[in-house]
């Protein structure tokens, strides 16, 4: 008897495709798919660094995060016709940001302020731990030209990052649940880990 109405197993993931320089207009661009899950995460590079990042003579790294409207079913309104971006939306963004600025050495950007844009095109449960995954592999393509353009003298990266979700339903401990999953979980944990095996994020909820 198959539990999961995917086919995987407990402990298995969705497949994932990553397509790099989806866009031709960010220093880099990553289009990720994460079975019915996709986001489009993109990074640009100016020198506007925020005041209170600048006086410490560091770089500065930020996030912006939202849905498609036709990402969802029902469609899901755009927050600029609404006025106002929802506690949700604001909460994953800083998310995102913080979870990227964990594993980058903002000292080794003076003067370098990194605008990291997360769309998701898609969503089928797990969007936020998608995002951070995608925004992780656009940093370090975007790094990367960084310093071939002389715009970075270092790679100021100091470890890789991901993220999954996991949780608890009828029973059963599912990893990277999706929407009909999470929809249905008694316990939604959501997860970014370094390379070496950090924890940097940890967001748990439960109805039961």
């Amino acid at each position: 008897m198959q539990f999961r109405n995917d086919g995987r197993a407990l402990d298995e993931i969705r497949s994932i495709e990553i397509i790099p320089d989806y866009l031709e207009q960010p220093i880099s661009s990553v289009l990720y798919k994460q079975g019915k899950t996709w986001v489009l995460a993109a990074v640009a590079a100016d020198d506007l660094v925020p005041k209170h990042a600048k006086d410490r003579n560091e770089g500065w790294l930020t996030a912006e995060y939202a849905l498609l409207p036709a990402s969802t079913l029902p469609r899901t309104p755009r927050e600029s016709k609404i006025g106002r971006q929802s506690g949700r939306t604001v909460e994953i963004q800083r998310i995102i940001g913080r979870t990227l600025r964990s594993i980058i050495d903002l000292y080794k950007i003076p003067d370098v302020n990194l605008n990291v844009d997360c769309d998701v095109l898609q969503a089928d449960g797990g969007t936020r731990t998608a995002s951070i995954t995608a925004s992780f592999i656009a940093l370090v393509m975007a790094v990367e030209r960084l310093i071939d353009y002389g715009k970075l003298a270092v790679d100021p990266l100091n470890d890789s990052l991901a993220a999954v979700s996991c949780g608890i339903v009828q029973g059963f401990q599912l990893l990277d649940m999706n929407y009909n999953e999470d929809s249905m979980a008694q316990v939604d944990l959501n997860l970014a880990i370094t390379g070496s095996g950090k924890f940097v994020e940890i967001q748990g909820t439960a109805e039961g």
